[in-house]
């Protein structure tokens, strides 16, 4: 991952990080043993393939269309938009277009 997003700083979200041609860019906000919050820019065709995690994570997507698998069934959140992936629940994150999220995780 790259480096941390300077804190006391107002950031214009669709500035913090670039898409990049055939990428997923990445940046975290804050890491520490209560969670994490990171920045996400996924270029048309990217994903991250089905897996779990142990925590609840929220997704906010800040441009574009994602599409987001959880146990089989389909969603599109839109820019403005958010969706909670439950805790220990199968899900997918795929790249119909270009977009940028916010992915938090809060340990507990």
């Amino acid at each position: 991952m790259d480096q941390q997003i300077e804190k006391n700083k107002v950031l214009n979200l669709n500035e913090v990080i670039d898409y990049a041609h055939g990428g997923i860019v990445s940046k975290e906000f804050i890491h520490n043993e209560a969670g994490s919050s990171t920045f996400f820019a996924f270029d048309k065709g990217q994903r991250l393939s089905e897996h779990m995690a142990p925590f609840d994570a929220t997704l906010m997507i800040i441009d574009g269309e994602a599409e987001i698998m959880i146990d089989g069934e389909l969603f599109h959140p839109k820019a403005g938009e958010m969706i909670i992936i439950p805790a220990i629940h199968r899900h997918a994150v795929n790249a119909i277009q270009p977009f940028k999220m916010i992915l938090t995780m809060i340990r507990g």
